[in-house]
């Protein structure tokens, strides 16, 4: 359950604590550091919300401009207890060792997938990929394609990229290469049939609010269709001009606003996250 706002602590603790976390490289510059900072903050926000499987599924955030360079989970920790220090920070040029900072090992499966997806695709600088409930279920459903129904759908019109050719666990390059090479420009979500969903934005607050709405999206989606009743579906016309109403008056500013407030809440419950 979400609860009350509060003020947050001081930096000095997090920045204390990453200068004593030996990782025999260079010191940490400051993408890298609030890059920490906010990914951490977006896996404490998914848990609250259910998005998690688990301790499966993963989110990276690229720290390079070539977007080679990237941060992710390690394996076998739960999204409600990470924090900046325990991010890996990866290669995708390379094998799936640990460059940097960061604590344990990289799941197969994610380094796999985000590893393509960051190496293909620079400007995809941060992707969460999840199995939410609504979002998977229509993932789920033979050649089901997103129906503009209310506005938070019509906020991705013409911008998922469909993947419907599940061939197992991706436990190859060959796989990944496979779904990344599905990131088409000006496309924000992958729908992974059999799987479930991929967000991709320009910044963590970004993708943390597409990834709240295409659930919210999804979820009103299953709703209607269990009604047995046909669905409303605005025309062709209409919802591309309010996805342009979206993506010029709304998304990136409320983004960030969405995201500073619920990182306001962490700085109040769980401060620990900045660690």
């Amino acid at each position: 359950m979400i609860r009350s706002i509060g003020n947050g602590p001081t930096e000095r603790g997090l920045a204390v604590s990453l200068q004593a976390f030996k990782s025999g490289r260079a010191p940490m510059d400051e993408t890298e550091r609030q890059g920490r900072i906010d990914l951490a903050a977006v896996f404490r926000i998914a848990a609250r919300y259910n998005w998690h499987e688990g301790i499966a599924n993963h989110f990276s955030l690229a720290v390079s401009e070539d977007g080679k360079r990237f941060l992710m989970n390690p394996q076998g920790l739960h999204w409600s207890r990470i924090r900046a220090r325990d991010l890996l920070l990866l290669d995708a040029d390379g094998a799936d060792d640990v460059i940097g900072q960061g604590a344990g090992k990289a799941d197969p499966t994610a380094w796999h997938i985000h590893s393509k997806i960051h190496a293909g695709n620079p400007k995809a600088r941060c992707v969460l990929h999840t199995h939410m409930f609504y979002a998977t279920t229509l993932a789920c459903l033979k050649g089901y394609r997103l129906q503009m129904i209310d506005q938070n759908a019509i906020r991705f019109h013409n911008r998922i990229a469909y993947d419907d050719n599940f061939n197992g666990m991706a436990l190859d390059e060959d796989e990944g290469r496979r779904i990344g090479g599905t990131v088409e420009a000006g496309k924000s979500v992958i729908f992974m049939a059999n799987h479930g969903v991929a967000v991709i934005g320009e910044s963590v607050a970004e993708a943390f609010d597409e990834n709240y709405y295409l659930e919210r999206a999804c979820k009103l989606q299953v709703l209607a269709l269990s009604t047995g009743q046909p669905l409303h579906v605005v025309s062709d016309n209409v919802a591309a001009k309010t996805c342009e109403q979206w993506q010029r008056d709304y998304t990136r500013d409320c983004a960030v606003d969405h995201f500073n407030a619920m990182k306001a809440i962490l700085d109040e419950e769980e401060p620990d996250y900045k660690d």
